[in-house]
């Protein structure tokens, strides 16, 4: 997910005044979650076909969340208002985001693959800028060019061999990209109902793309290992469907300043956590890579604070 917001996940919440214990428990179990993700996707996708992991994983999701949100009573059709963006998040946000980071993890650690994929922020200023006609101030436009030295010095050491592993870095940003077209084209749409009804028809519109294209790419699935199982066990019913659910409740009940501030540090943790369980090496460009594109998606979210 992004460090900036997740897609309409916000849309239509009211902060509480002084966030709870258990409102920082929350926060700080989502922030892990996705960072341990990263290299359980890693490990799943290695077992299972990368494009009908992503399929699965929405599917096993969106049915979770149907649940969810037929015991809430909120289960309906999306309005016609909300439908055109429901479906630019599945298609987008869901669907394209998955594929190119499940594609991009059979190829790359996945410690600097996180790092790149919540990128986005730095990508959301300037398309904002352009869509929207959002003011770019001398801040924010230094958070995007230091952001982008950061990318730079990630992917670096794919300058000189190229191929599969320059590919791989392309498709990690092309799905930062996707998800910062996302959110300029959510920004400042009021949603007509809650962005937790809305995302198990996301999700289900994710499956619907994702499947004929795994089908057609990569036949049909293979026998299933127990390791493959076991990562979807954890990445389906725990990263996705109640982490979507966590990140709208702690939407609530923090400010955006602090929701930021906090999924930022995601991708440290799951770099961590990946040269801890996978020996992922952490070398000179890596490190200074992670340090510009945090100084840089700081600086350009600085104006939701």
């Amino acid at each position: 997910m992004s460090p900036n917001k997740v897609a309409g996940a916000g849309a239509g919440c009211t902060q509480a005044a002084q966030p709870r214990p258990r409102d920082w428990l929350l926060l700080v179990s989502l922030v892990l979650i996705w960072a341990v993700s990263w290299p359980v996707i890693k490990i799943g996708v290695g077992q299972i076909s990368p494009i009908w992991y992503g399929c699965l994983r929405y599917a096993i999701a969106a049915v979770i969340l149907f649940g969810v949100v037929a015991l809430r009573g909120e289960l309906a059709l999306p309005p016609r208002s909300d439908l055109p963006l429901v479906v630019v998040s599945g298609a987008l946000q869901m669907a394209t985001y998955s594929a190119l980071t499940a594609l991009a993890l059979t190829i790359l650690p996945p410690g600097r693959a996180s790092v790149l994929a919540f990128s986005t922020p730095v990508l959301v200023a300037p398309l904002a800028a352009w869509q929207l006609g959002e003011k770019v101030t001398l801040r924010i436009s230094a958070g995007v060019m230091i952001g982008c030295a950061g990318i730079v010095a990630i992917a670096s050491p794919s300058f000189a061999v190229g191929g599969k592993q320059a590919m791989a870095y392309a498709m990690l940003m092309g799905a930062a990209a996707v998800w910062a077209i996302t959110i300029v084209t959510v920004r400042g749409h009021r949603f007509k109902v809650s962005a937790l009804s809305l995302a198990p028809w996301q999700m289900l519109i994710a499956t619907a793309l994702l499947l004929p294209v795994a089908m057609s790419a990569e036949g049909l699935p293979r026998q299933f290992t127990f390791l493959g199982a076991a990562t979807l066990a954890y990445v389906a019913p725990v990263a996705t469907a109640f982490a979507y659910w966590a990140v709208v409740e702690a939407g609530r009940r923090f400010a955006a300043s602090t929701m930021s501030m906090a999924l930022l540090a995601t991708p440290g943790f799951g770099l961590l956590i990946s040269a801890w369980s996978l020996n992922e090496p952490i070398n000179s460009s890596l490190i200074t890579g992670v340090a510009l594109t945090a100084t840089g998606i700081r600086l350009t979210i600085a104006r939701q604070s």
